[in-house]
């Protein structure tokens, strides 16, 4: 973070009385967190809970009175909900309590926007941010000119969109999409490349902060930025690893997903997401010592099958096992699994022969002929796939071996 003096604010949670209150408390915590992230100093918190949102506030007047107060006594400058408003109902609750107001959805987008660093994550975010403030410009949008500035929720294309009418943001969105589609088939000849070479991809998915960036840099040896916060990674990022009987493959690490996820967030980052979908297997991190592990499954578990990926193979890669107790461990029951520390690189090698084995379950069993004057190939065959039998032929030698799609086009021309 910067040194500049952190935003005061104020963090609000509310719910339905048919909700779980379990439910709104954790996304309350969550939103702390991402409030922290987004370089707030969080000086108060409020919880809500009705039979019905009121259309106008959203929450009712006695709590926004109590909110008003909290703000006064504490000097914030800024109050943050844990809901989706529209734009007429954020412009009322500024006007009822005298601070800029804003929902889940724009403060995970300014984090998007500070993070942001690729030509390409610069232009998702901004599309994003578009998208999300072209419905608030009913009613709202002359209030949320009063967000002009530096602070939270301000960054990005925030100050210029704001100025725009609604047929400036759709011309400006559909430069962007245009942009986005030239990276995105960039982005697609390489995985083609990849295809064509036959080399096997793992994709790192998992909620926020589970740990994926630390498990690629352990898994490939390389030297990704690793932070101990949310979205600390937007743009997608594949090393080579190098797997048991395999050999090569790629794993690519790409943004951490969160509940309450913004659909337009989603719609922005379709080809970054791209990349896991194209995967052959991916890996689930979890992050085994949360609390909130459970509910940190399922929603990631709702936004693999909304994606339509939950046909693809996954491993369930259990992370800090070395700051997770063993009972905790012992309950698990989702598998295929394994447990790692990504710090300290505990069950690394557990989790490379998983992964060579569930690529390996595709493979094709075949003959391979190799003559008198290349059977020296055999011993380099038989320490990349395992070799079922070997068996005498006129002038040389037929071996029969599994063999992935990268192993069948490295020794396509041995086949029978």
């Amino acid at each position: 973070m910067s040194n500049k003096i952190a935003e005061r604010a104020i963090v609000v949670g509310c719910g339905l009385k048919t909700d779980s209150f379990t439910e709104i408390k954790e996304s309350l915590g969550e939103l702390e967190e991402l409030a922290y992230a987004a370089g707030a100093e969080v000086v108060g918190t409020a919880v809500q809970i009705l039979p019905k949102y009121v259309p106008a506030t959203l929450i009712g007047s006695g709590k926004l009175d109590e909110i008003k107060d909290l703000v006064a006594n504490t000097e914030a400058k800024i109050v943050i909900i844990d809901h989706a408003l529209s734009g007429s109902q954020s412009r009322n609750i500024e006007k009822l309590i005298g601070v800029p107001v804003l929902d889940r959805a724009q403060l995970i987008l300014d984090i998007f926007a500070q993070r942001a660093q690729s030509y390409e994550g610069k232009l998702q975010v901004e599309l994003a941010q578009l998208l999300d403030q072209l419905p608030r410009m009913v009613g709202g949008w002359h209030g949320s000119l009063s967000r002009l500035g530096g602070g939270i929720g301000t960054r990005g294309p925030g100050e210029t969109a704001l100025e725009m009418d609604r047929r400036r943001i759709r011309e400006r969105m559909q430069i962007i999409r245009e942009k986005l589609d030239d990276v995105g088939r960039n982005r697609a000849q390489y995985r083609q490349s990849r295809k064509r070479s036959k080399v096997p991809s793992f994709a790192l998915i998992g909620y926020t902060n589970a740990g994926k960036s630390t498990l690629l840099n352990k898994l490939t040896q390389a030297n990704v930025l690793v932070r101990d916060q949310v979205f600390a990674t937007l743009d997608p990022t594949t090393r080579q690893v190098f797997l048991p009987e395999i050999k090569n493959a790629v794993v690519t690490d790409t943004v951490g997903f969160i509940r309450n996820l913004p659909p337009h967030l989603i719609e922005a980052f379709k080809s970054t997401l791209e990349e896991s979908g194209e995967a052959d297997v991916l890996l689930h991190v979890i992050d085994l010592s949360s609390s909130h592990s459970e509910r940190q499954i399922e929603i990631v578990e709702s936004l693999v099958q909304e994606f339509k990926w939950d046909l693809k193979p996954i491993i369930y890669v259990f992370n800090k096992m070395d700051i997770t107790p063993l009972e905790k461990q012992l309950s698990v029951k989702l598998f295929p699994r394994v447990f790692v520390s990504a710090q300290t690189g505990l069950g690394m090698d557990k989790l490379k022969k998983m992964m060579s084995e569930t690529i390996l379950k595709s493979a094709q069993e075949v003959e391979l002929y190799f003559p008198k004057d290349e059977e020296y190939r055999i011993y380099e065959l038989g320490r990349e796939a395992q070799i079922a039998r070997k068996e005498n032929a006129p002038n040389g030698t037929v071996c029969i071996v599994s063999l992935t799609e990268s192993q069948l086009s490295k020794w396509h021309k041995f086949m029978a």
